[in-house]
């Protein structure tokens, strides 16, 4: 029995090329879960394989600007000349549904959701060493060398803000990784903070 009915919002983040969506998949792929995935916008072109509305909402520039300037999103960054955002309305639909929404957001984004929903669980993904994080960014092969170097800087600066966070989780095996978010999601619901309303209607039934 859940002593909390609205879902949680949780944040997996960290720097690029630390393995944040294949841990997420992997949680998704557990048995028996009510997550929800929350699907960013962004104005970046589609890789190879990705699906509209399944990897991202794919945008032009001036729609993600004016849905910024309305105040739709829950965040937004900018990054390689691109932007990205959550949108707003999709994720407090399903939070009142009791799922727990996961998202798989940049640093820089997630710091903007801890903001305006400050109950969310803010999970910090990093690999098990720096070399590892520079040898997936090359392994990807979509982005010149160039971008890889500005990625890995970036990592560098990232790296020094995982006490903004409530959990670090080192990504060194994915289902390893993934169990230990799922074990943080059980904890966090049976926080007193949490459950203390939905305890106390339970006991003053009985």
């Amino acid at each position: 029995m859940k002593l909390n009915d609205r879902g949680l919002l949780v944040v997996i983040s960290g720097p690029s090329g630390v393995g944040k969506g294949t841990v997420r998949k992997a949680l998704f792929d557990m048995p028996n879960n009510n997550l929800v995935y929350s699907v960013s916008m962004t104005t970046r072109p589609k890789r190879p394989g990705e699906i509209d509305g399944v990897d991202y909402y794919f945008v032009s520039e001036a729609e993600f600007l004016k849905r910024k300037k309305s105040g739709k999103f829950l965040e937004t960054a900018e990054f390689v000349g691109n932007y990205y955002g959550t949108p707003l309305d999709k994720v407090n639909e399903q939070l009142d549904l009791g799922n727990e929404v996961v998202l798989e957001i940049e640093v820089d984004g997630a710091q903007q959701v801890k903001k305006k929903m400050p109950d969310c669980v803010m999970i910090f993904i990093v690999p098990p060493g720096k070399n590892a994080l520079y040898e997936r960014l090359r392994r990807r092969g979509t982005e010149s060398e160039e971008i890889i170097v500005e990625r890995i800087e970036k990592a560098n600066r990232e790296f020094k803000l995982a006490h903004r966070y409530d959990y670090i989780v080192v990504n060194d095996e994915v289902h390893n990784a993934a169990d230990r978010i799922m074990a943080i999601i059980r904890a966090e619901h049976a926080k007193t903070e949490r459950s203390i309303h939905k305890y106390m209607e339970l006991i003053d039934e009985n």
